[in-house]
């Protein structure tokens, strides 16, 4: 699939309209355009973490999964009947290789005992943020999905991907040597 941007601006979405990969006119607040929306935050706000961290491990997988919400933004810019047989979508082995990366993480962590407040460094707080932001991308996409088809994988690798970044967070937060603060209710 080419890709060739030679303008930035169009002065077409003034208006409050922006237009689908299919060339759909809708409105710039719909469900679908604030789910793609919410994944970009998420790949924006994972930039952050790539660029915070020295870590050659967490910048490769943080990486492959930026290029991922690509191609989920992608796809949910574009309805399904508009879809390019090439057009690159989540699948499966998308999901397993998050749920093989928590796995492999969580053998080097604590059991957890309560729920962990948001911290650490600045790396492990931006991929709690970043856990959020995927949280509110999985909700909307749900909400959308409920109105118009969505691809089958899309919620699964959103819902597994909040799960592997609160776990990376975690394992960051252990490799650093950062202090993991748990919530006591007594202490509120």
């Amino acid at each position: 699939m080419g890709i060739r941007i030679t303008r930035v601006y169009t002065r077409q979405g003034d208006g409050g309209m922006t237009q689908l990969v299919g060339g759909q006119q809708v409105e710039k607040d719909s469900r679908r355009i604030e789910c793609y929306g919410t994944v970009d935050e998420l790949n924006a706000v994972l930039g952050l973490v790539a660029s915070e961290d020295a870590r050659a491990d967490i910048q490769r997988v943080i990486r492959r999964v930026q290029h991922e919400l690509f191609n989920l933004g992608s796809d949910l810019a574009t309805r399904p009947a508009d879809r390019h047989p090439q057009q690159p979508v989540l699948e499966e082995p998308h999901v397993r290789f998050l749920e093989s990366e928590i796995d492999r993480m969580n053998t080097e962590l604590p059991t957890l005992r309560s729920f962990v407040l948001p911290g650490g460094g600045r790396v492990t707080a931006l991929l709690h943020q970043a856990r959020t932001v995927c949280r509110r991308a999985e909700r909307l996409t749900v909400g959308l999905a409920r109105l118009e088809e969505v691809s089958p994988n899309a919620v699964p690798y959103l819902n597994r991907l909040s799960d592997f970044l609160f776990v990376l967070g975690r394992w960051n937060a252990k490799r650093r040597g950062e202090e993991e603060v748990l919530w006591t209710p007594e202490e509120a």
